[in-house]
């Protein structure tokens, strides 16, 4: 439910949903603003998704106690919890920033080439 233009009021959060079964189109970005009382619920030591401590399942009970609110986020995502989103936004980063542009860029050039030899 939207509240005010792109602040939306969340009825459940849920890690790692199964494929093909997700519950909405929202994902969560790994932003948060949390009070305090996050901690509580993160103490229960109680194991989620893929056997480890999630903070989405610490988040939810907290929403279960109190509304918490989402906002639809404008922009690019990257996945730098993955190994190849990692290096897609390190180097995406890099190419922004002035120092680094014109070194990347060469390397690039040079693995290229290093790479057309190897297939030779």
């Amino acid at each position: 439910m939207t509240v005010d233009g792109k602040l939306i009021k969340v009825n459940k959060f849920l890690e790692k949903p199964a494929a093909g079964m997700p519950p909405s189109n929202y994902a969560i970005m790994g932003r948060y603003v949390l009070t305090q009382e996050i901690f509580d619920f993160l103490g229960e030591h109680q194991l989620g998704a893929s056997g480890e401590i999630q903070l989405t399942d610490a988040i939810q009970k907290f929403n279960e106690t109190q509304s918490l609110y989402a906002y639809e986020f404008d922009g690019r995502r990257f996945d730098v919890g993955e190994k190849f989103g990692f290096i897609e936004t390190t180097i995406e980063f890099a190419l922004k920033r002035p120092e680094l542009r014109d070194q990347l860029l060469k390397l690039f050039e040079k693995k290229i080439q290093e790479s057309y030899s190897y297939k030779k």
